[in-house]
């Protein structure tokens, strides 16, 4: 309305766990920065206390935490990261290079609100090595997947894919690089769409303008 403020809804809060460089952390978090984002990143966990992307998500003033799980029963572990995350005020987890099995206590926790990101074109390759088992099928397309979280590795519903193409001559190496672009493309964008389904919307005829 004329003169009136724009009503503003409430941003779906995320707690990203990590466990190495966080290259798709980092995509997320900088398309949170745009004003039409449905989300916004309120903590960065890890299970290695040296994962670069903790100091990255510190810099760009997101808190961190991070506690080792060598040693830990799973279920310990988890328990501690499900506390930091609950503390945090998150709605939904996404992993990003979290390279550790959840325990299903865990999972069950975070049921439907847990999303993953996986190197490959699912239900192919689940698991590890993704671009070496895509190289030795002879495929003609390698990609990345998009998926909820359940307690079975990778079995989750899958919300998005991008296919990329395997050239002549690729290495895991080379191939892995061009699917990693394309992960920054896919995480950030299934997300949005996610939490936004998800969030409650006004009702119809309800306008966006307050007076």
């Amino acid at each position: 309305m004329p003169g009136g403020r724009r009503r503003t809804l409430a941003r779906a809060k995320i707690a990203v766990l990590i466990s190495g460089r966080g290259s798709n952390m980092a995509a997320l978090l900088y398309a949170s920065r745009a004003a039409d984002c449905p989300y916004e990143i309120v903590l960065v966990a890890s299970n290695d206390p040296e994962a670069q992307g903790l100091h990255l998500a510190a810099a760009e003033g997101i808190p961190t935490f991070a506690y080792p799980h060598k040693g830990m029963e799973r279920t310990v572990h988890d328990a501690l990261m499900h506390a930091e995350i609950s503390k945090a005020g998150a709605e939904y987890v996404a992993l990003a290079g979290y390279m550790r099995l959840l325990s299903p206590e865990f999972v069950n926790r975070w049921a439907g609100r847990m999303l993953n990101i996986h190197p490959s074109l699912l239900p192919k390759y689940k698991g590890l090595h993704t671009h070496e088992r895509a190289l030795e099928a002879g495929d003609s397309h390698a990609g990345c997947s998009v998926h909820i979280v359940t307690p079975a590795l990778d079995d989750g519903k899958v919300l998005g894919h991008i296919r990329v193409a395997i050239l002549p001559g690729d290495t895991p190496e080379a191939l892995a690089a061009r699917v990693l672009i394309a992960e920054h493309q896919l995480y950030p964008r299934v997300l949005a769409a996610f939490v936004s389904r998800a969030t409650p919307q006004p009702p119809a005829g309800v306008p966006n303008d307050a007076a």
